[in-house]
């Protein structure tokens, strides 16, 4: 029961916003009484937490996936982009910058463990585009991985859109390929910008 919670939680605050989620709400959903919730969750910021925890998991999960396909590295960002443009499409605002707003001690718990995370996929990716011939060999691994994230998370919390925060964040894609790429990286690029518009 605990995990359909969760589950549900997850779909509604993605959907609705945290905000405005009540626990009533979730009940109703669930044709569940209240104190069934609490029995597993003593209050909102709880389930709040428990709820993002499973959905990073899950992006995680399928950003493995598109690693093991083994594309080159380019294309391997642009696949994990179009994943993120479909999960998100139908919100219209941002979740992150609603939470940071309202529960920012969650917020800074999940964007620190986001951050390390995110920091193993793009690291790996520089060094299999650096193997590829697709980024240039003399690139300081450590601080593309850092210009790349803080330019993510930066932008992505100033921004209330999610199409917005979908547009800008192609954006810092292209700006952060063609900062490290080899003429051959380029070509691929335009490639991977090509058939991502199309």
């Amino acid at each position: 029961m605990k995990d359909k919670i969760v589950s549900k939680a997850s779909d509604l605050f993605l959907k609705l916003g945290f905000k405005s989620v009540t626990m009533d709400d979730i009940a109703g959903e669930m044709c569940i009484s209240k104190k069934t919730i609490y029995k597993y969750f003593c209050n909102k910021e709880i389930l709040i937490e428990e709820s993002s925890t499973m959905v990073h998991a899950e992006i995680h999960k399928i950003i493995e996936n598109i690693v093991a396909k083994n594309h080159n590295a380019i294309e391997e960002n642009f696949e994990i982009r179009k994943m993120f443009k479909e999960m998100f499409q139908s919100f219209d605002s941002s979740q992150i910058y609603q939470m940071k707003k309202h529960y920012p001690e969650i917020h800074q718990k999940i964007i620190a463990r986001e951050i390390n995370e995110c920091n193993i996929v793009f690291k790996q990716n520089i060094i299999k585009g650096i193997e590829q011939g697709l980024y240039r060999k003399e690139i300081s691994i450590e601080n593309y991985m850092k210009f790349y994230y803080t330019l993510i998370f930066g932008i992505k919390e100033e921004i209330s859109s999610e199409k917005e925060g979908q547009k800008i964040e192609l954006e810092i894609l292209e700006y952060h390929t063609r900062a490290m790429a080899t003429a051959e990286g380029i070509i691929e690029l335009e490639k991977q910008l090509q058939n991502y518009n199309h």
